[in-house]
């Protein structure tokens, strides 16, 4: 296939999908390639078009098994025509359970024909200094596996002639869906008097749910415990406090040591 260029598209609210997506680019090696940072509230307003001269590469975290529920309208909105589509879920070493088939399923009923499936390992959103889960990945080892398999993915798009004779991806993942992508709301932010209210945290946050005005203050019923605050505020001020949040990472801590290895489809 003549693919012209690249659309690589990804929410990342801690930067690990967006690890993983630029070294699938990077082993690619594009032409061209144009970046869709989705992670903010205002990036998520145009729909996104696609044709079948465009490669499409779509990262995504895994939320409680499922893409995340706030990005679905977004998603079902992509306008694609026999689009090829890489489909990319990043998960915690944990599991990525129906996540990655559910991406492809959404891709493909935009207008996409899925051609290579990805899930990664990214550190958890629950690590911690104290706690790490998965600390640092996807690491070197993984950005070469990562980086390969965009190559896999050009000499795979190079032997098909074109988009109509891509094949059915099989990827693994039961319908319907386990589990609810719903967040459940909690209130699970402490704050230090170390908070210099420099606003970063109400920056990076995807949905904004912390008050500019008052770092202090976080919409429990907003926030999507993705804990983009607290690992990018520069002062430590910002953890998660005892509760339901904190007992599910110490479970995660004890649970998800055992390293696992990057996933690739084709």
């Amino acid at each position: 296939m003549n693919i012209e260029s690249v659309k690589a598209v990804y929410f990342s609210p801690t930067r690990t999908t967006k690890a993983v997506i630029e070294g699938i680019v990077r082993g690619l090696d594009p032409v061209s390639v144009e970046v869709f940072d989705i992670t903010r509230p205002d990036a998520r307003i145009q729909p996104l078009r696609a044709s079948e001269n465009e490669l499409l590469i779509v990262g995504v975290p895994v939320y409680r098994g499922r893409v995340p529920a706030l990005l679905s309208g977004w998603l079902h909105a992509i306008s694609a025509r026999d689009t090829p589509a890489v489909c990319v879920v990043v998960y915690g070493n944990r599991i990525y359970d129906d996540a990655l088939l559910e991406l492809s399923d959404i891709l493909t009923g935009c207008g996409c024909r899925p051609i290579a499936g990805a899930a990664c390992i990214g550190e958890h959103s629950f690590s911690s200094d104290e706690m790490p889960i998965a600390e640092g990945r996807p690491d070197a080892v993984d950005l070469r596996h990562i980086e390969a398999f965009g190559r896999e993915v050009r000499e795979k798009l190079s032997a098909i002639p074109s988009a109509d004779r891509i094949g059915i991806l099989t990827l693994p993942g039961c319908r319907p869906y386990r589990g609810d992508p719903q967040i459940v709301a909690e209130d699970f932010i402490a704050v230090s008097d170390a908070c210099t209210q420099c606003g970063i945290c109400a920056e990076v946050c995807p949905v904004g749910a912390i008050d500019p005005e008052d770092a202090t203050l976080t919409d429990a019923g907003v926030c999507i415990t993705c804990s983009a605050c607290i690992k990018s505020c520069p002062e430590q001020a910002r953890s998660i406090k005892p509760g339901r949040v904190k007992d599910m990472s110490l479970r995660l801590y004890a649970l998800c040591r055992e390293r696992k290895e990057p996933e690739f489809f084709l």
